[in-house]
């Protein structure tokens, strides 16, 4: 790398990705602009990640207990040095030439806070229909999304260090939509770049209950927390507001054929709008996995978003009982990096 090359930090936070963090690292380590220091901040694990990343030429800082993904990138950026920040998370390898393209990103344009990537249409580790339904529609969520965004993902993302110790650390108090928290801070000042020049394979959930779960727990701080950022301009949907409020009535009127048979009616149309919610999503699937994924694909999307119906609805409940519920902490020092 050139000695006018910037100095990459490289920030990984990790908790219990035995499984993963090997070739996430691998990848880090082959990139074409190596990073000048990499630095894996372990989240109070109790697999082998600590030993995984033990046979690679990286600094391991390890919390004593576990405090959320938020804490463990604020202890990494505290432990570096770097004029650049690059996180990734411990589940998800690096194209080759992801940091180099999101360093050459951040040098065309200063005004850019953030430069933040893609997911590939293939997994990390191919475990199945459910990580394959996950996978396809995570990519094709952010492959329509290019471009200029108020929104910041930080699965794999670059980010100069002035910009990050401007705007302060990440919220340690939510261990959920994070980053949506910080893309509000990060965009009043800054401008944020999604770009498919910065390419990452994810190792998605493979287990529906888990997956649905934690769509459920997610989806409770939309009414309390995210909903104002979901309605600006620019924002990053991966799940269309149709298809969204189509599960929504489809899951009210399911009790009505009990009123009577004709009213069966009433959830089949629900579910008849939600299949024709996102036609491009579906022509997506039909042309990556065939007639037969793209039924399967349907069914779980329907329950998936079916799931993020009822979360919300929980999360409205709990922040009407609860004003606090779901909201960030209030922030007396924006310029602090040390996590507290």
């Amino acid at each position: 790398m050139p000695d006018t090359a910037p100095r990459v930090s490289v920030v990984i936070p990790n908790y219990n990705y035995e499984k993963t963090l090997g070739k996430c690292l691998e990848s880090v380590f082959a990139q074409t602009m190596r990073p000048y220091e990499v630095i894996v901040s372990d989240d109070a694990s109790t697999d082998g990640s600590c030993e995984v990343a033990a046979r690679f030429p990286c600094r391991v800082v390890r919390a004593p207990h576990n405090r959320g993904v938020s804490a463990a990138r604020n202890a990494g950026v505290a432990a570096s040095t770097g004029d650049v920040l690059f996180f990734v998370d411990s589940d998800a390898a690096l194209a080759p030439d992801a940091i180099e393209n999101a360093v050459r990103l951040l040098e065309e344009n200063e005004r850019y806070g953030c430069v933040h990537g893609i997911f590939a249409p293939e997994p990390l580790i191919d475990d199945g229909p459910v990580e394959w339904y996950r996978t396809l529609h995570t990519y094709y969520g952010r492959i329509r999304g290019i471009g200029p965004t108020v929104t910041a993902h930080f699965v794999a993302a670059a980010m100069p260090r002035h910009v990050f110790e401007e705007i302060g650390p990440f919220d340690e108090n939510l261990r959920d939509m994070e980053d949506i928290e910080y893309s509000d801070r990060l965009s009043e000042k800054y401008e944020i770049l999604l770009t498919d020049q910065v390419v990452m394979y994810h190792d998605e959930a493979d287990r529906l209950l888990p997956l649905l779960r934690e769509q459920y727990r997610r989806a409770q701080l939309l009414v309390p927390f995210a909903a104002a950022h979901r309605s600006r301009p620019g924002t990053l949907w991966l799940n269309s507001r149709t298809g969204v409020m189509a599960a929504a009535f489809t899951m009210a009127t399911l009790p009505a054929p009990l009123l009577s048979r004709r009213l069966v009616a009433l959830p089949l149309a629900g579910l008849a709008v939600f299949s024709a919610a996102d036609p491009k999503l579906s022509r997506f699937v039909l042309k990556q996995r065939g007639a037969g994924f793209l039924g399967y694909f349907t069914a779980i999307h329907f329950v998936v978003n079916a799931s993020i119906v009822a979360g919300a609805g929980v999360g409205a409940l709990r922040s009407f009982a609860n004003r606090g519920f779901g909201r960030p902490s209030a922030r007396t020092d924006s310029k602090r990096t040390d996590p507290a």
